[in-house]
């Protein structure tokens, strides 16, 4: 592993309890240690009803759910209400990635993460989505500080976990815990394009539950961390 020196995270607002969207356990898992280091109070918020198929969803929520109980930090499971997913997206399924369809889908995600988060007694939001090189941070962090602004006690923290050698930590961790190894965002049209493009360049399409970090077969850097 890359040798951190870990300094103390401070919370925005002098907080010490955190509701942490994840949206899989290679993204969080730099994330949850980071926090842990830190002795920040935290709690797991699994809501990504964007991940499809169903087989495919399961997979990255179980991994998630695994390394949590290694540190005995709560996990909360949301529904996976994926028609409501669905709806939302009518209209976008073809955008690409990085566009309004993905700024839907981090929206919905973040409502809901909010809404618990107030209805619970958190103070503070954030979410392991800005560590992946694939997606875009300013993104991610307006629809989670507008899903934040909603509540007059709640605050978004929005904090740059690649910094500091947290994406390469982000690797070495998915790697030491052999974490399932996604190949695409999650949505349907994400599947759905990421084949395409596979197909264009010569490549078989992608097969659900096979790669795994650290194994010789896996390729470094692929996947959607």
């Amino acid at each position: 592993m890359t040798p951190i020196e870990r300094k103390a995270l401070p919370l925005p607002g002098g907080h010490n309890k955190v509701l942490l969207h994840s949206c899989c356990a290679p993204c969080s898992g730099e994330v949850m240690e980071a926090m842990l280091a830190s002795g920040i109070d935290y709690t797991i918020f699994f809501y990504n009803p964007n991940i499809h198929p169903r087989k495919e969803y399961d997979l990255r929520k179980d991994e998630n759910i695994r390394f949590a109980e290694k540190f005995g930090i709560p996990f909360i499971d949301a529904d996976y209400d994926r028609d409501n997913w669905f709806a939302r997206a009518k209209g976008m399924e073809h955008e690409p990635e990085r566009g309004v369809r993905c700024t839907m889908c981090f929206d919905m995600r973040f409502e809901r993460t909010a809404l618990y988060a107030h209805e619970h007694g958190f103070p503070v939001i954030t979410s392991s989505l800005g560590i992946s090189r694939w997606k875009n941070m300013q993104q991610i962090n307006e629809s989670g500080v507008r899903a934040a602004s909603r509540y007059p006690d709640l605050m978004y923290w929005e904090f740059n976990w690649r910094k500091g050698g947290g994406s390469a930590r982000m690797i070495e961790i998915s790697k030491r815990e052999n974490f399932y190894q996604q190949e695409y965002c999650g949505c349907a049209y994400s599947l759905r394009d990421t084949n395409q493009q596979r197909k264009a360049a010569g490549r078989a399409p992608i097969q659900l539950g096979v790669l795994y970090y650290g194994a010789p077969d896996a390729e470094a850097g692929e996947g959607s961390v």
